[in-house]
């Protein structure tokens, strides 16, 4: 028996009659295989935008882009600007003070972030999310909102996102996702 945050060895994705459970080595060989991307943010869903803090920072860029919201998933670090104040009152801020380390626990923001986003985008907003390079802590809450308020596995949301971006959450971030998709597999 092996556990969901097992890494499995090299080769194929399990394959089971039932829904199967990915790992987080079955996980990363999906990630690093994908096309590598080097814009600086990618439409990855309509109106949602994944990118990187040089995008954050280019506020004539961001208004010729219609962003109405600004998901910050590295709010309070050095490179990271991003405040009300920094993007004034045509923008909407959300910061989460995460760490990209495999040991910081990003899933108590899962459902809030996720909540930002889809109230921006009902509303008819355009969002950034954004951390320092734009493929671990702004892709896990990127896929977690796809998870959360699309219904889509977390294989599903990893491979529509790569289809725009490449991304790469660290490997906590994957337990972590792996462990909202088994929730949210169980609620359905």
């Amino acid at each position: 028996f092996m556990s969901p945050n097992t890494v499995r060895p090299r080769g194929g994705p399990r394959s089971n009659t039932k829904r199967s459970r990915p790992y987080v080595g079955d996980l990363e060989q999906i990630l690093y295989s994908a096309p590598r991307s080097c814009r600086h943010g990618d439409e990855v869903w309509p109106n949602l935008y994944l990118g990187d803090m040089f995008m954050s920072h280019d506020k004539f860029g961001l208004w010729q882009l219609g962003i109405t919201h600004v998901l910050n998933a590295s709010h309070g670090k050095l490179c990271c600007k991003g405040s009300d104040d920094f993007y004034g009152t045509t923008v909407k801020y959300y910061g989460v003070p995460a760490n990209d380390l495999p040991t910081f626990d990003l899933s108590p923001f899962f459902y809030p972030a996720a909540e930002f986003i889809h109230q921006a985008l009902t509303t008819g907003g355009k969002v950034l999310v954004h951390c320092a390079v734009g493929v671990s802590r702004s892709a896990a809450l990127v896929l977690a909102y796809l998870m959360i308020h699309h219904h889509l596995s977390l294989l599903s949301s990893i491979r529509h996102v790569q289809q725009k971006r490449w991304i790469f959450p660290n490997r906590g971030f994957l337990r972590q996702l792996i462990s909202l998709d088994q929730k949210l597999h169980k609620e359905n």
